[in-house]
């Protein structure tokens, strides 16, 4: 049974920000260098390739792009573009430069996990396949975007980033530091690496938004206008909708606004397929549920 919990409670602030991480792959990386006075003279700032392996960030980095790694003091961010106003990670911390010797080991154990990745996209099964290709153009997964970058004829640098601070930043700007001590990187995931194609493909499709709306009023009681998928993990969905804002009157007209609502799955989703199944069977569910007290079963 994939039925959601009503009213369930939000992620952590951790969750989101290894989230994110898990289901990014680019990101702004800051380098610094400092004077002789201590001063932060200069800032060059340029997109660049991440990925999480085993627990520890890489920074993917072209050979050519002018970053300072002699000065390691750094700020990374990463966004979550699924938002006009995107929740993002800023993280700081020192680039260090890997060994000559180390850095065809790393980008095989890189490559290995982004073609794990690319094979159960191959595999996936028709219904995941119609949603993943329906994504727009510029919506790729993280198998797309790197596996050409870590091909042999590309010609990069890679650095592992040691992270000193960690924050998220919500979509209304505010900053919430992360504690290190507790908070555990992403691991090897078949989920989060396709979850922006999956939000831009179901939000594409007309009758998963309409079930979307079915979601907000069986499990919240609001009647939605509009919704749109907002973010995806492992536990379930968020949801954006467009709800009144009070109760109707008949001398005032309906206002509305645009709401979150979070819905967990009873059971944690293993993967890109797991996820999609219980997404369709929570509506089959739903539609059930309301034509059974609408009198239309």
């Amino acid at each position: 049974m994939a039925a959601a919990k009503a009213k369930s409670a939000a992620l952590s602030v951790a969750d989101k920000c290894r989230n994110i991480l898990a289901a990014g792959w680019e990101a702004h990386l800051n380098t610094i260098k400092a004077d002789a006075k201590g001063s932060k003279g200069e800032i060059y700032t340029s997109r660049v390739h991440y990925m999480v392996q085993k627990g520890t960030p890489y920074l993917i980095v072209p050979e050519n792009d002018m970053h300072n790694i002699s000065d390691p003091r750094s700020g990374c961010e990463l966004a979550q573009v699924t938002q006009k106003l995107p929740s993002r990670v800023a993280m700081t911390g020192d680039v260090l430069r890997m060994k000559d010797t180390k850095v065809p080991i790393i980008a095989d154990s890189l490559k290995k996990a982004i073609l794990k990745e690319h094979k159960a996209a191959c595999e996936a099964s028709h219904g995941v396949s119609a949603i993943l290709s329906s994504a727009g153009a510029t919506c790729k997964s993280r198998s797309e975007g790197l596996l050409s970058l870590l091909n042999e004829e590309s010609s990069y640098s890679i650095y592992k980033f040691d992270i000193s601070s960690c924050a998220y930043i919500d979509s209304s700007g505010g900053s919430h530091n992360i504690e290190l001590d507790s908070f555990e990187l992403p691991r090897a995931d078949l989920l989060m690496p396709f979850s922006a194609q999956l939000i831009d493909g179901i939000n594409r499709s007309e009758p998963r938004r309409r079930a979307l709306m079915l979601f907000c009023f069986e499990y919240f009681n609001v009647t939605a206008r509009n919704a749109v998928l907002l973010s995806i993990d492992h536990l379930g969905f968020d949801v954006l909708a467009k709800v009144p804002e009070r109760a109707s009157t008949i001398d005032i007209p309906q206002q509305y606004c645009w709401k979150e609502f979070r819905f967990t799955f009873k059971e944690a989703a293993k993967d890109v397929e797991d996820f999609c199944r219980m997404l369709v069977e929570l509506e089959g569910e739903t539609m059930q549920s309301i034509k059974s007290y609408s009198g239309l079963g």
